[in-house]
């Protein structure tokens, strides 16, 4: 019985914490560029109509750093290996609403982690 080994990819991280949106709402970007090139990523993100692709970016251009100083790779080679939000905690504001009662607003927060690797020629 032959077991083979896995094979080692060599992966960069990067997090942005307590970034304010909803995590549906991230996701929806996230979903669209996991799998994707970094240079086709980063077009993507730059016409996409959405507010959170403002942090998404800002977190992959730390991956792709950090991958770059780190580990020495070559930023044209890099696919988004892996890409997730996470929620975070709430912000709870009070609104004053009539008859002395107040609503409860909840501002929320996400946690976006991405992962960059070198892409294989297979």
């Amino acid at each position: 019985m032959t077991t083979s080994s896995p094979t080692t990819t060599t992966i960069a991280k990067a997090h942005g914490r307590f970034i304010r949106g909803s995590v549906s709402k991230v996701r929806r970007v996230l979903d669209q560029i996991r799998g994707r090139t970094y240079r086709d990523a980063l077009i993507m993100l730059e016409f996409m109509p959405y507010r959170s692709t403002g942090p998404i970016t800002k977190v992959l251009r730390s991956a792709v750093a950090n991958a770059e100083h780190n580990l020495g790779l070559d930023p044209a080679s890099l696919v988004i290996a892996q890409a997730s939000a996470d929620m975070g905690p709430s912000m709870k504001r009070y609104r004053p609403r009539a008859q002395g009662r107040a609503f409860a607003i909840k501002k929320q927060t996400c946690h976006i982690s991405i992962a960059v690797a070198a892409q294989t020629d297979s």
